[in-house]
């Protein structure tokens, strides 16, 4: 059964629950500008922004995806610490990727400077990249 990638509009209690495993694991530079992964996780439920991949009815992985007119950025993107390198990011940044080309737009990676997680993921999905 594939990753579904699916933009959260109103998440399920379990989906509340997943999320704050999922950005619970997140390191704190990947959380700012926000004091916790609560508030993340409510001001990206609440302007719309949130996207995440589902598998076998629980969520996975997250991101906040911001849509913009020719650039769609997408930042925050977490996944689960004990379902990490199983080509989750992957998918949600693949997933974001043809949504923003249906809109015409083209997708960027959103990190702050001095993180090679996200230059190398960047590098790899051959992702335009933008530093904070």
């Amino acid at each position: 059964m594939p990753i579904v990638v699916e933009s959260l509009n109103e998440p399920s209690y379990q989906d509340q629950q997943d999320l704050q495993k999922i950005f619970h694991d997140a390191p704190r530079w990947l959380i700012a500008p926000f004091n916790d992964e609560l508030q993340l996780i409510e001001t990206s439920l609440r302007d719309g922004s949130l996207i995440a991949g589902r598998f076998n009815d629980r969520l996975l992985g997250a991101a906040r995806l911001h849509r913009k007119q020719d650039i769609w950025q997408l930042s925050q993107l977490c996944v689960r610490k004990i379902t990490r390198r199983r080509g989750v990011a992957e998918r949600l940044i693949s997933e974001a990727q043809k949504m923003a080309a249906l809109a015409g737009a083209t997708l960027h990676l959103l990190a702050p400077a001095g993180h090679l997680e996200a230059q190398a993921l960047a590098a790899k999905l051959k992702l335009p990249l933008e530093l904070l």
